[in-house]
């Protein structure tokens, strides 16, 4: 009696297996399914950005007394030469003081062109300006395929267009 019982429930389990098959549907149509997706990018240029600033002598220069010593003697000798009397003391003393003032701005920077006198320098560089910009692309990302089977119509979204005939897998369970 086991036996039997077991025999018997082998094949009702066989006989479910072999309700399994495959069978083709016919498509009646199929519709992309789009999104919006947003992949921002990088927008950049590059400007040219003018500066302006004031140069600085790296280090303050020691002052030298050479200049102003060698023009106050160029000085006394040149108006040493200039009337007679008390009016050549006078002119050698204004020519002494005349020429230190003159040798000593020469021979201490402000005579030449160093420009370490608070002259403005001008400077260009490239400046790279960069914003993030929305860039939408449109995607598939499946397809809802509507397909007849004996005279039903079916529903289903896939990730690929399956044509004009859809294969289906078919599972029979008798019900208790």
């Amino acid at each position: 009696m086991i036996l039997s019982t077991l025999v018997a429930m082998g094949g009702a389990v066989h006989t479910a297996h072999a309700a399994d098959f495959e069978d083709f549907a016919r498509v009646i149509s199929v519709t992309p399914q789009m999104e919006q997706i947003n992949v921002p990018r990088q927008d950049c240029r590059t400007e040219y950005e003018t500066t302006q600033r004031y140069r600085q002598p790296e280090r303050q220069a020691e002052r030298s007394n050479g200049g102003a010593i060698l023009g106050g003697v160029a000085g006394g000798l040149l108006g040493s030469q200039v009337g007679g009397g008390n009016g050549r003391i006078a002119a050698a003393a204004a020519g002494a003081i005349a020429g230190a003032l003159v040798g000593d701005r020469m021979d201490n920077n402000n005579g030449n062109n160093n420009n370490y006198n608070n002259q403005p320098a001008y400077e260009t560089r490239p400046v790279r300006q960069c914003r993030n910009v929305d860039s939408w692309e449109t995607r598939t990302n499946g397809y809802a395929v509507t397909y007849e089977y004996h005279n039903r119509t079916y529903t289903t979204v896939m990730p690929y267009d399956p044509g004009s005939r859809l294969r289906l897998h078919v599972a029979l369970t008798p019900r208790p």
